[in-house]
C-alpha cells in the first residue's frame, strides 16, 4: 500500500466551504505522494466521491495543510488544495477564503498556537500565494468556542464569528495593468485582491446574472464562452496556460437586488459557485471600487463606509474594502476584512481507500 493505512483528520466547514483538515506532518512530505493520498481519502476520481469523505461538489472536496510557520511574523504556513471530484487531481493553484476560516481554530486545537483567554488572532501565510491574513476568534477559557450569533448566507443557523482581515497584498491589483481589457471579444476587468478574477458584465455574454446556478451551468454555450474567456484572461494576467486549472476565477455582475451592491455569480472553472469564494468577494468588491471597471454603471456603492455587500444565489456576503493609490499610480487594495465562521465537524482518523497495484484489483 502506497502511503499511510490511517490518518489524523479533522472535517470542518469553513465559510460556505466544506474539507479535511491535516498538519503537514501527518501527511508524507513528497507531494505526488500527498496527492496521491488526498485522491484516495476525498474518493476521487468519482462524481459521487462514494468511497471518501468528498461531497461531490467543488465546495466540499477540499484540503488544509497547516504547519508552524517559519516566517516570524506569521504564526502557521496554510496550504490549500483543491481535489478534484470526477478527476484523479490536485490543485495548489489557488488559494481558498472560506477553508481559510477554519485555519485559525485548527491551528489552536492542534496546539500549533495558545490560546487566548478569551479571543485568540492567529497569523497565517497561504503558501499557495505568499499573502497573508489575521484571523480572530473566540476562546473563553483558553478552547476554542464554536457557538455564536454571526449568521452568514449558505450555512443554516449561527456560528461564532471569525474575523479575517487581510493586510495589502505585494502583488498588483490589476494583474493587466489596465483598469479594463477585451478579453475573446468581451469587456472585462482583471482584479487579484487575494484571488485572481475577471469580472464581466453578465448582459455581454446575453444573460441576466439572476439565473439558478443550475440553468447556468446547462448553458452549453456560455461554458464555451466563459472557457475562452478564461484562456485569454490567464494569459493576460501573467497565469500562463489556464486549461487545468481553476483561477482565474470568472465573476458575472449585475445590478443589486435586495440593498446590496452588486449581483454575482461565479464559475469555478465552468461550474457556478451556488454563493461566492472569501478571496473571489474580496477581488470582486476591490474592482467595484475601482472607477472604470466594468462595475461601473452596474454596482451601486454606499455612499459612506468601506462595507460592500456582495450578493449571490444564495445570499450575500459582505466585505470591507477601501483602495489606495499605488506608487504607479494604478488602484491599490489599502484594507480588505470579511467575517466568517467555522465548526469543527469531526476529529480522528480517516481511513484512505487502498492505493491501487498494477494488476491487482481496484
Amino acid at each position: 500500500m502506497t502511503g499511510p493505512e490511517e490518518v489524523r483528520c479533522m472535517l470542518m466547514r469553513g465559510g460556505t466551504s466544506k474539507g479535511a483538515y491535516f498538519l503537514a506532518d501527518d501527511l508524507p512530505a513528497d507531494p505526488a505522494a500527498r496527492d496521491d493520498l488526498l485522491l484516495r481519502v476525498m474518493g476521487s476520481p468519482d462524481p459521487r466521491q462514494i468511497d471518501g469523505i468528498g461531497g461531490a461538489h467543488p465546495l466540499t472536496s477540499k484540503v488544509a495543510v497547516v504547519s508552524p510557520s517559519d516566517d516570524p511574523d506569521t504564526d502557521v504556513d496554510y496550504l490549500f488544495l483543491q481535489v478534484n471530484v470526477d478527476e484523479p487531481v490536485v490543485s495548489d493553484r489557488q488559494n481558498c477564503g472560506n477553508i481559510l476560516a477554519g485555519v485559525g481554530p485548527f491551528a489552536v486545537e492542534r496546539g500549533l498556537v495558545p490560546a487566548g483567554d478569551d479571543t485568540t488572532s492567529v497569523r497565517i501565510r497561504m503558501v499557495n500565494s505568499g499573502d497573508r491574513a489575521t484571523a480572530t476568534f473566540p476562546t473563553p477559557g483558553g478552547r476554542v468556542d464554536y457557538t455564536g450569533d454571526a449568521e452568514i448566507s449558505g450555512v443554516p443557523g449561527t456560528a461564532a464569528a471569525v474575523v479575517i482581515e487581510f493586510p495589502p497584498g505585494k502583488g498588483t491589483l490589476l494583474p493587466t495593468g489596465n483598469v479594463g481589457d477585451t478579453l475573446a471579444g468581451v469587456e472585462a476587468t482583471c482584479v487579484d485582491n487575494g484571488m485572481p478574477t475577471v469580472l464581466v458584465a453578465a448582459e455581454s455574454l446575453k444573460v441576466t446574472g439572476y439565473e439558478d446556478p443550475k440553468e447556468l451551468e446547462a448553458d452549453e454555450e456560455l461554458a464555451a464562452r466563459l472557457r475562452e474567456i478564461r484562456l485569454a484572461a490567464g494569459e493576460a494576467m501573467g497565469l500562463g496556460d489556464v486549461t487545468d486549472t481553476t483561477v482565474p476565477k470568472l465573476t458575472l455582475l449585475a445590478a443589486p437586488r435586495h440593498g446590496g451592491a452588486v449581483t454575482t455569480r461565479t464559475f469555478i472553472p465552468v461550474r457556478c459557485h451556488t454563493s461566492i469564494g472569501v478571496l473571489g468577494a474580496a477581488s470582486v468588491a476591490a474592482g467595484l471600487r475601482i472607477d472604470g471597471s466594468v462595475a461601473d454603471g452596474i454596482a451601486q456603492l454606499p455612499t459612506t463606509g468601506d462595507r460592500l455587500r456582495i450578493q449571490h444565489p444564495t445570499g450575500f456576503t459582505d466585505i470591507e474594502a477601501s483602495l489606495t493609490t499605488g506608487p504607479d499610480g494604478l488602484p491599490a487594495a489599502r484594507r480588505t476584512a470579511v467575517v466568517r465562521t467555522a465548526r469543527k465537524l469531526f476529529d480522528g482518523t480517516v481511513f484512505p481507500r487502498p492505493a491501487h497495484t498494477p494488476g491487482g484489483p481496484r
